[in-house]
This record gives C-alpha cells, sequence and structure tokens, in this order.
C-alpha cells in the first residue's frame, strides 16, 4: 500500500498544480525529491555517549540508520580534530519520504509550542525548503524519559521546483502548515 501522502500528491496535487501552472505534461510538476534530516552535534567533542543518543533518536525518527558525520580539519579553538564525529545525517526517498513528511507535517509541527507556521521565506531560489527544529520532543515516536538533552535537526527537502513560487505552491497543496 502506498503512502497516504503519495496518493494524495498523485490524485490531488498534480491536478492542482498543472491548473495553477498551466503544464502541458503532468510529468512536468514539481515533485519531491528527497528529504534530508541532519543533527549537527559540536558538544560531542567533549561528551560521546551524546553522539549514540542522536543516533538512536534520528533512526527512531526516521525510520532508518543514520551516517555518522566526521569533522574534515581539525580547528584548534574548538577543540575538535579531524576525524572526530560531530553530527549524524539520514537521507530519506520514495515511501519512507513521504510517510516522515506526512507525520512532520501534520503530527509533529502542531505540536510545537505557540505554532502559528512555518514561515515561506526559507526556500533557496530553486524550490528547495529547509526548516530547523529545535527540539527532536515534538516526535511521537521519541519517548520523553529516555531523552539525555534536547538536541534540535535540519529538515531539508529538495524539490524539482524550478522557482520558489512553485515549490511554495507544491508543498502548500501537500499540507505544509505555512504562515499566513
Amino acid at each position: 500500500m502506498p503512502a497516504r501522502l503519495k496518493e494524495h500528491y498523485q490524485k490531488q496535487v498534480v491536478p492542482a498544480l498543472l491548473k495553477e501552472f498551466g503544464y502541458k505534461n503532468p510529468n512536468a510538476v514539481p515533485k519531491v525529491e528527497k528529504v534530508s534530516l541532519n543533527i549537527g552535534l559540536g558538544e560531542a567533542t567533549q561528551n560521546a555517549k551524546l553522539m549514540d543518543g542522536a543516533v538512536q533518536e534520528l533512526a527512531t525518527i526516521s525510520g532508518q540508520r543514520p551516517v555518522i558525520t566526521k569533522a574534515k580539519k581539525s580547528i584548534a579553538a574548538f577543540k575538535l580534530r579531524e576525524g572526530m564525529s560531530i553530527g549524524c545525517r539520514v537521507t530519506l526517498r520514495g515511501d519512507r519520504m513521504y510517510e516522515f513528511l506526512d507525520r512532520l507535517m501534520n503530527v509533529a509541527l502542531p505540536r510545537v509550542r505557540d505554532f502559528r507556521g512555518v514561515s515561506t521565506k526559507s526556500f533557496d531560489g530553486r524550490g528547495n525548503y529547509t526548516l530547523g527544529v529545535k527540539d527532536q520532543l515534538i516526535f511521537p515516536e521519541i519517548d520523553y524519559n529516555k531523552v539525555d538533552k534536547t538536541i534540535g535537526m535540519n529538515v531539508c527537502i529538495t524539490t524539482t521546483a524550478k522557482t520558489d513560487a512553485e515549490g511554495v505552491a507544491l508543498l502548500k497543496q501537500m499540507g505544509m502548515p505555512f504562515k499566513q
């Protein structure tokens, strides 16, 4: 069974965008290519235990094992040596991506305290959207009692849209709660 959001995209979003932008071909309609989740943990240089928790939580949220990112250069001021683990990331595609986006837009984001919608200013000029989450506890699959430290993450949604207007329209149709 395909993801709920994927079905919604094919049945409602594609026809709506075809009409709005006047595309000749349904394949020209922008779609979400991938979603990248990234946790940067600078404090992991002092406390290596933090990294295990971050990796575990990212795996729980995404349903996929994250890749640990290493420092490329040594920076003495940050007590950082080349090759130290300083973060983890995951790239979601296909059904897992739609499943995650569905949970993000309909469950996680509305749980943010004083949530009024996400900004439309976070597009990069080519239709890709990046959003920072300050707290991993907004995802219901994270158990509050097992969290040592709240860590934020970056969620980067890469689309095939050529412009920001197309990207905004695509994500709005898919149910992203933008500010009015």
